[in-house]
This record gives C-alpha cells, structure tokens and sequence, in this order.
C-alpha cells in the first residue's frame, strides 16, 4: 500500500525550530519527494522537494532557513525548519510524485500522493 504518513509538527515560537518527517510505503520511497503547505483560504504552495537522486528545491520564502533531506534505507523524508516566523504557520504536507517516478510525466505536474498533513503552529 503507498502511503504518507508525517509526524513532528506542533506548536513553536518564532525564531525556533521543528523537523518533522514523514515516512513513505509501498513504491513510492523510491520517487521525487517533497513539502507543501496550507493555510486557510489560500492554495497550497510548494516549500520543498528533493529527487531520488538528493537534488534539492525550495521556495524563495524558505531558502537559508529549511533544509529539506531523504535517509532511503529508512524511506523517510525529512525538513529540518529553523528560524521560523510566524508567517510559516501553517499544515504541511508531505508528497510524492507518482507521475513522474512511476509514469515519466513532468515532475510534479500529476498524479501527486499526499500525506495527512501536519499543523505547524509559529506563535510570537
């Protein structure tokens, strides 16, 4: 069964830290993996992703403050979050990209797997 499942998130004050994971199972271990997040009433933005190869991507918001890595022979995907302000609030997702890894379609464009999400509370 392919599945996400993310922990770590939680309350934290500005200017602190959080590194929440999330473990992936079935196929998708394999895949380009990544975090969004979400706050009521706008879309989900991209924060990260990492290729099965370790190449590396993050939004301009996040650049110098997140560190976005895989342990494979653990199949878990990781974002270590430090300085954090209270505008990073929000639920992160973890994903995978099925529809390149598995199909060869344009990274991230489709077929996208989602975990549960997580809340990250950033209080100041």
């Amino acid at each position: 069964q392919e599945q996400l499942v993310e922990s770590g998130g939680g309350p934290v004050q500005a200017g602190g830290s959080l590194k929440p994971s999330c473990e992936a199972f079935g196929s998708i271990s394999r895949c380009g993996m990544g975090w969004y997040r979400q706050v009521p009433g706008k879309e989900r933005e991209l924060v990260s992703t990492i290729s099965s190869d370790g190449t590396t991507n993050y939004a301009d918001s996040v650049k110098g403050r997140f560190t976005i890595s895989r342990d494979n022979a653990k199949n878990t995907l990781y974002l270590q979050m430090n300085s954090l302000k209270t505008e990073d609030t929000a639920v992160y997702y973890c994903a995978a990209d099925l529809g390149q890894c598995l199909a060869g379609l344009p990274a991230w464009a489709s077929d996208i797997r989602w975990g549960q999400g997580i809340q990250v509370t950033v209080s100041s």
